[in-house]
């Protein structure tokens, strides 16, 4: 799973400067390796099938009112934050 964490730059304007040529010129210190997975594969797979159909068995199954009242409370609540 690919790391979101970003490259920490540094706030002095010479500093990033002498950063961004290191990284530009290939002479950057090397990335730490990312650690290895190890999440089980079997739940992994398990979790993205039911997150494939959850949202759509559920609105299937939902009478019409009720998806209406639904969406009617997120509305007002929306609004309700706005304010």
């Amino acid at each position: 799973m690919p790391s979101r964490a970003r490259i920490k730059r540094p706030r002095d304007g010479n500093q990033l400067a002498y950063q961004i040529v290191q990284e530009a010129t290939g002479q950057a210190a090397p990335k730490p390796p990312e650690p290895p997975d190890t999440r089980n594969p079997a739940a992994v797979a398990l979790s993205k099938l039911g997150a494939s159909k959850g949202g759509k068995a559920r609105a299937a199954s939902l009478s019409p009112a009720k998806r209406s009242a639904i969406a009617r409370k997120a509305v007002l609540t929306r609004w309700r934050k706005a304010r």
